[in-house]
């Protein structure tokens, strides 16, 4: 049997009521963080992205969402500690939108990554990616074409990092274009890539770790 990965696509305005709903299920430090940042919208945006992976998490284990704890791993990455470390976790947000992803067994990754407006995506992707990679965005038919191949690109490397639970940095260079398959540098190792369908301008990438195939289940919205 094939592993399966959900994830839940969220959007940020919602209305005040399931705002709350997400504020109470934050522990502390959470609150803290999300108090820091500079406006409404970001404090907003990190309230739903964190709350809904709370929730989703809760209704996976069982566990009361305000209840589940995550350790920072060796680069960062948040993994679930006690009774439920078997269920892994990946969060991800641009713009108006959240990614959760959550699997059992296998460490995943999620990357969801609006176009940015204006830049130079064949200049970047010269700097930063494979060279084939780079031909493969410099190959776009327009600019609108080209800046998409760059997000798409990048938004699978951010999926394969997050699952790996590495550093992006290193792991640039890695050929992720061909292929479903690809290897991380640091930490080295198999990961599995799979695009999911987005709206026009947004690339969303999921990961799990290891070469073994799996499905995909895609939910709009935390309470699907």
């Amino acid at each position: 049997m094939r592993d399966v990965v959900r994830v839940w696509i969220v959007a940020v305005a919602v209305p005040a009521d399931e705002l709350a709903r997400y504020r109470a299920v934050l522990d502390a430090d959470e609150r803290r963080r999300a108090a820091r940042l500079d406006t409404e919208a970001l404090r907003d945006r990190f309230t739903v992205a964190h709350g809904a992976l709370r929730l989703l998490a809760g209704r996976a284990t069982g566990a009361a969402p305000a209840t589940l704890a995550w350790r920072p791993g060796r680069y960062g990455k948040p993994a679930l500690t006690g009774p439920w470390d078997g269920l892994h976790t990946s969060l991800s947000y641009s713009g108006d939108l959240v990614a959760v992803a959550l699997s059992e067994g296998r460490p995943v990754g999620v990357d969801i990554q609006h176009v940015a407006p204006g830049g130079d995506p064949v200049s970047a992707s010269l700097r930063l990616f494979h060279p084939q990679e780079a031909r493969h965005v410099a190959a776009g038919a327009d600019h609108a074409d080209r800046a998409l191949r760059f997000t798409r690109l990048w938004a699978r490397k951010e999926a394969a990092v997050k699952a790996a639970g590495g550093r992006l940095w290193p792991n640039l260079g890695m050929p992720v274009h061909r292929g479903d398959v690809v290897e991380c540098v640091e930490p080295a190792g198999p990961h599995r890539l799979a695009d999911l369908p987005a709206p026009a301008g947004i690339a969303v990438a999921v990961a799990l770790a290891g070469d073994g195939p799996y499905a995909v289940e895609r939910h709009c919205g935390a309470g699907g």
